[in-house]
């Protein structure tokens, strides 16, 4: 997670803009980036209802938005809004396709804070890389970061009625998308929603066009082959071997970050002391909404009955996508013969977890030992079913069931929603 960006839920996201927004004008200019269809631009317009009048919504992708003046125009009747009534919120969604958007909200800033006009500015974006790389260049010291994450299987259950454990279910065989719940019931018209909406304008808009991306069709093929690598740790040697195209390391390596950027795929490092071996060590690939794993494959969504395998390493991608998502930093543990799923640390404490779904015995947790034995400052967790928390207490471990987890993190721990 970049430093200093806040992760947060609809609500909570939503609570700190207006807490924000409450302060004297002109603040800083509120950022708000994240994955595409987690509820941005409702968001913006929820602002300004709330606002009312004071309010002026502008969004760079609309037709409108080509025509000369577009910019001008929402800042002046801003400026007029301020004028009468004392303040005002100027609420620009999709800032990055306007031309020189950083450049611009620099100059206006600017202007608002020398001539101590009282106007707030937030501004949304689709990906942490179309925000940062403006915001490094122009707004720096201007700006306060915020991304508006993946649902959780609480915010689901939350938002359409259906139970915690329905939620948690729904979570991992057809992820967390808020626009795709009310197509479930259709498998055709929801694999369009995610690939149409969501994933190719991810990779076919968002990441070429304001990232230099020399062979977009590799940049496809790393995609893919991640999403049909739920939770594996995988060399960059095996994944070049496994592209139509030939890329060299680095490249793959550079496709990744992307992916990660663009809130897609999170490449975990491996926990180690040495910085040379982190790096050295091959990637775990977790894919950061399990809708994205539904809908690259062709089987669809994981289901229990039909493959108890793949169903659990899904239900392993979807525990270490929530931990990532809620902005938690998250590695993986592996030296021969021990290997432990999840390392995580953040605001949920130092954890070192085992995701075991079906059976399984006290030894099969021998890597998990070894990792706290060798690292004390973690606590051991295992995420399992809720018939095998037994297994866990006889062994004194703590445990949680995969479904608890998804909704609320580790033992003790209220994930942001």
């Amino acid at each position: 997670m970049t430093t200093g960006e806040f992760r947060l839920g609809y609500h909570d996201c939503l609570r700190l803009l207006r807490q924000r927004l409450a302060e004297p004008a002109p603040g800083r200019i509120q950022l708000l980036s994240g994955p595409r269809q987690v509820g941005k631009t409702t968001l913006l317009l929820d602002l300004a209802a709330r606002e009312g009048s004071r309010a002026v919504y502008a969004a760079a992708d609309d037709p409108a938005a080509a025509l000369p003046g577009f910019w001008e125009r929402a800042f002046a009747r801003a400026e007029e809004i301020a004028a009468a009534g004392g303040r005002a919120v100027v609420l620009l969604d999709e800032a990055h396709l306007a031309h020189d958007w950083a450049g611009r909200l620099k100059g206006v800033w600017d202007r608002l804070r020398r001539r101590k006009i009282p106007i707030h500015i937030v501004a949304s974006g689709s990906s942490a890389l179309h925000l940062a790389r403006g915001s490094r260049e122009s707004l720096a010291g201007r700006f306060e970061s915020l991304t508006l994450g993946h649902w959780t299987a609480g915010a689901l259950a939350e938002a359409f009625g259906c139970t915690p454990r329905d939620a948690a279910r729904l979570a991992v065989e057809k992820g967390t998308y808020p626009g795709a719940f009310g197509m479930l019931a259709d498998r055709a018209r929801w694999s369009a929603y995610v690939r149409d909406s969501i994933l190719e304008p991810a990779i076919g808009r968002d990441l070429l066009a304001l990232q230099p991306v020399r062979r977009p069709a590799l940049l496809r093929q790393v995609f893919a082959v991640a999403a049909s690598s739920p939770a594996q740790i995988v060399s960059l040697q095996k994944l070049q071997g496994q592209l139509q195209d030939a890329g060299t390391l680095e490249t793959i390596a550079h496709y990744l970050g992307l992916l990660a950027d663009a809130y897609l795929v999170a490449p975990l490092m491996k926990l180690s002391d040495r910085q040379a071996r982190r790096r050295a060590a091959p990637p775990k690939l977790v894919t950061l909404n399990n809708a994205l794993l539904a809908v690259m494959d062709p089987l669809g969504g994981a289901e229990r009955a039909a493959d108890p395998k793949r169903f659990g390493a899904w239900v392993e991608n979807a525990c270490l996508a929530h931990a990532w998502n809620a902005g938690q930093r998250v590695t993986y543990w592996r030296e021969e013969p021990f290997e432990v799923d999840g390392v995580i640390e953040g605001s949920w404490g130092a954890w070192a977890v085992e995701v075991k779904t079906g059976s399984f015995q006290t030894g099969d947790l021998r890597g998990l030992f070894e990792l706290v034995r060798r690292y004390p400052k973690y606590k051991p967790l295992v995420v399992c079913d809720e018939s095998s928390l037994p297994v866990a207490a006889r062994a004194e471990i703590a445990a949680v069931a995969w479904q608890d987890f998804l909704l609320a993190g580790p033992p003790g721990v209220g994930a942001a929603r």
